[in-house]
């Protein structure tokens, strides 16, 4: 792809370094923003600037959010002992658009997964033993998406608060082994979270 300007040249190629997006579609984004007015390409760049340099991260559940402690943590109406634990923030978006879990979260930042380097230093998985084993949860709500990798993070998470005496549960497998949470429709998503199941009896499936 010949251009005649390094500037579009270095616009297309960033653009083309977002997931998804190859070298023709970041070209055609590219050139719509350029005929749009100035004004709107400004805007964009400083939603993408505070974005990234202001956006912060819940210091309880690791959630994506404004301010120091985000909304839902915020909401006394929300249940605090209920935690469920999650990959990342689309999951917690996936979940809330289904209207049926009135607790809180945990994000756990990713799944553990030794081929990619991931391990339980990693993710937020120490902060969420703490809260258990100071007995600060009655329930603990596994959702993470049905892989190899969430499945071996469910069970280590579950080996570190066994000790505990909560119930450890997780959503039903009404989600297809090897979906990803967030690709759920919301009605399944729902089911799946008010008809979860006890953690040990899906050891045993």
């Amino acid at each position: 792809m010949e251009f005649s300007s390094k500037l579009l040249e270095n616009a297309v190629y960033e653009m083309s370094q977002l997931p998804g997006i190859g070298k023709r579609t970041a070209l055609r984004l590219v050139l719509h923003l350029l005929r749009q007015h100035p004004d709107q390409t400004n805007k964009l760049s400083l939603a993408l600037k505070q974005m990234r340099t202001e956006i912060k991260h819940c210091t309880s559940c690791h959630n994506i959010s404004d301010v120091e402690l985000c909304e839902l943590c915020a909401n006394a109406s929300r249940n605090e002992r209920l935690i469920c634990v999650v990959e990342d923030i689309r999951d917690v978006m996936a979940i809330e658009s289904t209207s049926q879990f009135k607790g809180l979260y945990h994000v756990l930042g990713g799944k553990i997964s030794p081929i990619d380097g991931i391990g339980p230093s990693e993710l937020n998985i120490d902060s969420l033993v703490a809260k258990v084993l100071n007995g600060k949860v009655d329930e603990l709500i596994f959702a993470l998406s049905s892989t190899m990798e969430g499945d071996t993070t469910n069970f280590y998470i579950f080996r570190k608060i066994e000790s505990a005496n909560i119930t450890v549960s997780t959503i039903a497998r009404g989600i297809s082994v090897g979906d990803e949470l967030e690709y759920t429709d919301e009605v399944t998503l729902g089911r799946s979270i008010l008809h979860r199941i006890p953690f040990v009896q899906s050891l045993k499936g």
